[in-house]
């Protein structure tokens, strides 16, 4: 038997940890200095630049983005940047429904005529927008590129590129978020302008970790000091319209979890509804009577979108059971394309197949697929490219548009693609990975629990643990939710120990009763109640034997 010593070191190993203390208790200063902000291709220029910008105060403009990397980056830099005394600066944050995706010449044009700035910062994008910064110059405008997004073999004609990405850079992280490279920038400017003391920079760190959580950045490394530091600041942030989020949810514990599926989701409903202007809004709000204003939008706007995706995936699901096909095509009238995206992820959940889910309107038709193993979500877009208008993305996502009438041709033209690679046995990608596999109940119990937490924040490039357990007897089955799609039963050992498990939209398939012999794939939780701890296991999958 497994003791709780040796599955931390069998984590630790599994996560190729060479220093035990600094993995489990990181030195924020030691890890900043060895992350050299101006060992970044261009920072120099950045920097070199805004002094001039602040020595003759000059109107600047954040270009952000519509999710929540691009808005925790704007709110970053507008709090940074006002520190610093720069007292002429403004924001613009794209709204996909009258602005599409990113930086256009449309915005630019738009953002120079309202806003007359000498100087635009982008955020969480502008690597690919060579035409878009050649129109800011001609108009005489100046642009200043950061970005974490893959980057052009010849760089756009801004003063500045800043991305992790670029091939030149010697910087050490190559995976920081839109929100983390806008934060780079910050402790370079700290070399050169007063107003935010060494040190004070982490009270951005809250912003940080909630930009690189929801953008689904590897957790290693500079990560994840930046998020685990992010996440203490977070539980004392000084953000008003912030901490009213955080209380209105009664988030009584911080993990990446909680950001990514509670505070994540609801800024980045503002973008897919409406404009993300107001989740912006939530981060910089300045009295209590407004932070209170903007929760409340912000919370009515998740709630909205719940509801419209929740819509979108029933009448989905409907057709996803009438396709045998390989690849699921779907298509409605007027589906909201703020959600189809994460539709998209559910359908390809509940079917385990790649999907691609599109909002049919008169002109054109519009959507998100999601896949996975491999099968290229860009590839297949790449082989309808004569029948599109738009189209791009990578392996696991993209998206894509074309003419009503070519409908039924992108649909076969995918299918056939699939078809083409032979792949088999796709659907292992998605079965979970136990990492421990245990006979009993008999080292998880609360103290293992919170040793095993000291390898937060657990996210990309640092999973979850994972556990399996065999020789189990269901003692308690029960069916919760408005369609007893939710699945808590109870579990006991050889040894008669016990444990709660939950799944939430369980496997129908699974079919478990009372007395039912399991074993079971799930990771461990605590659930917080009334200010009581209760051991939980998050069920992943069951099956009898």
């Amino acid at each position: 038997m497994k003791t709780a010593v040796e599955i931390i070191e069998i984590l630790l190993k599994n996560r190729q940890v060479v220093d035990r203390d600094d993995f489990l208790s990181p030195n924020y200063e030691r890890v900043m200095a060895s992350h050299d902000p101006f060992a970044l291709v261009d920072m120099d220029k950045a920097v070199e630049r805004l002094v001039l910008a602040h020595q003759q105060q000059q109107k600047i403009v954040i270009f952000g983005d519509y999710d929540a990397d691009g808005v925790t980056a704007t709110a970053l830099l507008l709090d940074a940047l006002a520190r610093f005394g720069f007292e002429l600066v403004d924001y613009f944050l794209p709204n996909r429904f009258t602005n599409g995706y990113g930086m256009t010449v449309k915005a630019v044009e738009q953002i120079v005529a309202e806003k007359q700035p000498n100087l635009i910062i982008t955020v969480d994008c502008g690597s690919l927008n060579q035409v878009e910064i050649e129109r800011a110059n001609q108009l005489g405008v100046d642009v200043i590129v950061t970005d974490h997004h893959n980057v052009a073999e010849v760089q756009p004609p801004a003063v500045a590129v800043v991305n992790p990405k670029r091939p030149e850079n010697i910087y050490p992280n190559r995976s920081l978020s839109g929100v983390g490279t806008a934060f780079t920038l910050v402790r370079a400017l700290q070399t050169r302008l007063e107003g935010l003391a060494p040190g004070q920079e982490k009270w951005l760190l809250d912003l940080v970790a909630i930009g690189t959580i929801a953008d689904l950045m590897e957790l290693q490394g500079e990560n994840r000091a930046l998020v685990k530091f992010g996440l203490m600041v977070l539980t004392k942030t000084r953000r008003l319209g912030l901490k009213h989020l955080l209380d209105q949810n009664k988030l009584e514990q911080l993990t990446a979890e909680t950001v990514g599926f509670v505070v994540g989701p609801r800024i980045n409903a503002s973008g897919r509804l409406e404009a993300a202007d107001f989740a912006l809004e939530v981060l910089t709000a300045q009295t209590l009577a407004e932070a209170h204003e903007r929760v409340e939008k912000l919370n009515y706007l998740n709630t909205k979108r719940r509801a419209l995706q929740d819509k979108v995936y029933s009448e989905a699901f409907e057709q996803a059971t009438e396709s045998d096909d390989p690849v699921l095509v779907l298509a409605g009238d007027g589906w909201h394309e703020g959600v189809v995206g994460i539709v998209a992820s559910r359908i390809q959940e509940e079917f385990q197949k790649p999907v691609f889910i599109l909002s049919r309107r008169p002109e054109q038709i519009k959507g998100s697929a999601r896949s996975f193993g491999q099968f290229s979500v860009f590839e297949a877009i790449e082989a309808c490219r004569d029948l599109l208008l738009t189209g791009g993305g990578h392996d696991a996502a993209g998206g894509l548009s074309f003419k009503p009438e070519h409908l039924e041709a992108v649909r076969t033209r995918i299918n056939d693609f699939y078809r083409s690679l032979n792949l088999s046995d796709q659907q292992r990608f998605l079965e979970p990975k136990p990492e421990i596999k245990l006979d009993s109940f008999a080292v998880l119990n609360k103290d293992f629990y919170h040793q095993m937490r000291q390898l937060e924040p657990f996210g990309v490039g640092n999973l979850e643990p994972i556990f399996e357990v065999v020789n189990l007897t269901t003692v308690q089955v029960l069916f919760l939710g408005s369609d007893n799609q939710h699945l808590k039963i109870r579990l006991r050992d050889s040894d008669g120990r016990e444990l709660e498990m939950i799944c939430f939209n369980y496997n129908k398939e699974w079919k478990i009763r009372l007395e039912d012999r399991v074993k079971v794939i799930f990771t461990l939780s605590m659930n917080y109640w009334n200010g009581r701890e209760t051991l939980q296991g998050r069920l992943l999958r069951i099956s009898k034997i």
